[in-house]
């Protein structure tokens, strides 16, 4: 699934992220790599949604959200 088909308050590991090169290295440096958990704490399903990894938030647009696949976390 993808992280902007995620609900809120839930958890999600990241599987891969396809998106071009610079905005996938950028998300590195940023913490969001393949096996980070990423908490979604709010995804309306309109526009920008709002997420928590590594003890940051972040706001997230439809178009990244969409190219960054997630499978649920274990409890």
């Amino acid at each position: 699934m993808t992280l902007k088909e995620g609900t809120n308050n839930h958890t999600y590991v990241v599987e891969k992220i396809r998106i071009e090169l610079n905005l996938e290295r950028r998300l590195e440096a940023l913490g969001l790599t393949e096996g980070s958990q990423i908490t979604v704490l709010n995804n309306d399903k309109k526009g920008a949604m709002t997420v928590k990894f590594r003890g940051t938030r972040f706001a997230f647009g439809r178009r990244i959200a969409d190219n960054i696949f997630v499978k649920v976390a274990a409890v």
